[in-house]
């Protein structure tokens, strides 16, 4: 069983949530069923959905479909993760703002 944290804003904003809302119910549904089985069944029941960013401490979970979804996270530890940031992918590569941005989010959380 593995718990999701959302990243809080210092003004206790929702980032993630708040992407995930601007999603049609298609998307947001299939976001929301990973969610459930990582939270149920752990990592490993979402692997083919996870993919390592490389030179990070983060991971992405990809959603496929209409629109390119990453969903980028970080872990806290064992059974927890922390959602960073979540976007839209338009091309191959990751924007490297969006690393940034999931980056930072991950260095306050971890520094608090």
């Amino acid at each position: 069983m593995t718990n999701v944290i959302y990243y809080l804003t210092p003004k206790k904003e929702n980032p993630v949530k708040d992407f995930l809302w601007s999603l049609p119910t298609s998307q947001k549904a299939k976001i929301y069923r990973i969610f459930t089985l990582l939270e149920t069944y752990g990592l490993s029941s979402i692997i083919p959905h996870t993919k390592k960013v490389i030179g990070t401490p983060l991971w992405e979970i990809r959603i496929l479909g209409r629109d390119n979804i990453r969903i980028l996270y970080g872990t806290v530890n064992y059974d927890q993760i922390l959602v960073l940031h979540g976007f839209i992918k338009k091309k191959q590569k990751t924007p490297d703002k969006e690393l940034r941005l999931a980056s930072q989010r991950y260095k306050q959380w971890i520094d608090k």
